[in-house]
């Protein structure tokens, strides 16, 4: 990976009339991925002061919002796995490119209790049929991939990062199919898998992993039976947390560990947080809601997320999963990911009256849209699918293909750095946890933009367009005024300091 040579810039910004014409200075600084190829490109600002066609876009500092937690990726045993038949110094240039200083700086992960469909094959940490006291509960599983992963990453992350684990499902012998696929809980083992929580996360701190938090399950409601499911509906998941997973949690951990509800489409939300947050004894439980993209990757669901915040503002609600799926990966080709070409399940498979959420539309777009219109409406943190994948979109033992930011090549030991990768750093390299997402209003709704302030006190604007014309916009952050300009399908970090 080519790395972006930062060399610092510094300009003057005006004040406005209002300001009685006394200049102020700010540090500023603009970041640039875009369709013609700059990665991550620190831009020469130009003066444009003279450009009658600029729109404000204005940043209201005292207008905050939601508390950042982090943005990041999950650690999948596909991921790690294809890292350790990567070359030393791949994988510890991956690892670097993902939570380095020099790299994304990701602070919030995931990963998966038991297997996944981006798994080698089915397993389970409790494989003893009838273990109700999980005697023999054991990690192993995860000791050649993940967790080395996840130690060499926590080796090169400067401030850590947050790991949330979800379970795709109870072994089968817990279940009333006794499948990997699809099934509920039995009732005679609700103890026994509030108690399979409570192993993983203590057998992770005996080998130094922190786990911050948990899911419920992920994906309650399904997924078409395809691979490693169980099922909740809001009523029956509220019941395990209040009556057997919350108390368990509580005991063993002293509500130190976040436990989230839900895990799946935002369209559903209205139900699933209804339910939740019921009353004070379930609310108690739940430290908030996790959501993914998949019922439109298209449309991010605004009212959605806002009925989710509104129903509980002092909760969390969380990106835990986004990947563009059914695809296989393009390789060494930068401009697929920019054009219109790439679809989804739903674009095949969706019934009719619902295809206008799946249409085809450029990954790129998918990313920052997405996130963007998260952040703008309560979003916590925003948690991407495998970080490194192969050219086949794999290894999944279901051939569920999926494109990951990094792909690469074992058998030549070849490395692509998508254009993915690069909207992820654009959020998760500048945009920290504790920063406070603040209100923006804009006279160019082609431009898609949020901002957020950090704990340091700089400020981060993104702003993403996505149409093949240039746009000239004017930042305003109190009464102070700087014109600049996005090119044709661009995306632009500004860090502005004092």
């Amino acid at each position: 990976m080519k790395f972006v040579k930062i060399i610092a810039i510094s300009f003057f910004i005006f004040c406005a009339v209002s300001c009685s014409n006394q200049s102020k200075t700010l540090n500023v600084t603009v970041y640039e991925t875009s369709a013609i190829g700059n990665n991550l490109l620190q831009l020469k600002i130009l003066s444009l002061d003279n450009d009658k066609d600029r729109k404000e876009i204005k940043l209201k500092i005292a207008e905050k919002k939601q508390t950042i937690i982090g943005f990041g990726g999950s650690f999948t045993e596909a991921s790690a796995y294809l890292l350790n038949k990567l070359s030393k110094k791949n994988r510890d240039t991956i690892i670097e490119a993902y939570f380095g200083e020099s790299g994304a700086k990701y602070s919030l992960t995931r990963t998966h209790m038991n297997s996944s469909d981006f798994s080698l094959d089915h397993y389970s940490y409790a494989p003893k049929v009838g273990d109700k006291l999980l005697k023999h509960f054991s990690i192993k599983e995860d000791l050649d991939d993940i967790i080395p992963m996840i130690k060499d990453a926590k080796k090169v992350s400067k401030d850590g990062f947050k790991i949330l684990a979800s379970p795709w499902t109870a072994p089968p012998w817990m279940k009333t199919n006794n499948n990997w696929v699809g099934g509920e809980l039995l009732p005679k083992y609700y103890k026994t898998w509030a108690l399979f929580f409570s192993k993983y996360i203590l057998a992770y701190e005996k080998i130094g992993i922190d786990i911050w938090g948990v899911t419920v399950e992920n994906e309650p409601l399904g997924n078409g039976n395809n691979w490693e499911s169980m099922h909740y509906t809001p009523e029956s998941m509220t019941q395990f947390v209040t009556n057997y997973l919350g108390p368990q949690l509580e005991a063993d951990f002293n509500k130190n560990i976040v436990l989230l509800g839900y895990d799946q489409n935002r369209q559903e939300l209205k139900e699933w947080v209804d339910e939740m947050y019921k009353d004070s004894i379930s609310s108690s439980y739940f430290n908030g809601t996790a959501i993914h993209w998949y019922e439109s990757t298209y449309d991010y669901f605004p009212k959605a997320l806002q009925y989710a915040h509104d129903k509980a503002p002092n909760k969390y609600l969380i990106q835990t999963e986004a990947c563009v799926d059914s695809e296989v990966p393009v390789w060494n080709n930068d401009n697929w990911y920019w054009e219109k070409y790439a679809t989804d399940w739903g674009y095949d498979w969706r019934e009719p009256e619902k295809k206008y959420l799946h249409p085809k539309y450029a990954p790129v777009n998918r990313y920052a849209r997405d996130i963007i219109g998260c952040l703008n409406n309560w979003v916590d943190g925003w948690v991407d699918w495998n970080m490194v994948l192969d050219k086949q979109g794999g290894p999944n033992w279901f051939k569920n293909w999926c494109v990951a930011p990094v792909i690469v090549e074992p058998e030549t030991d070849s490395v692509y750095y998508t254009p993915l990768y690069y909207v992820m750093s654009h959020f998760s390299k500048f945009i920290l946890p504790g920063a406070k997402v603040i209100k923006v209003y804009t006279e160019n709704p082609e431009i898609q933009v949020t901002a957020a302030l950090n704990l340091d006190g700089s400020m981060v604007f993104v702003a993403f367009n996505e149409y093949h014309k240039s746009y000239t916009y004017e930042i305003v952050i109190d009464g102070v005024r700087e014109t600049l300009s996005i090119g044709p399908q661009s995306l632009q970090t500004v860090v502005i300091t004092n």
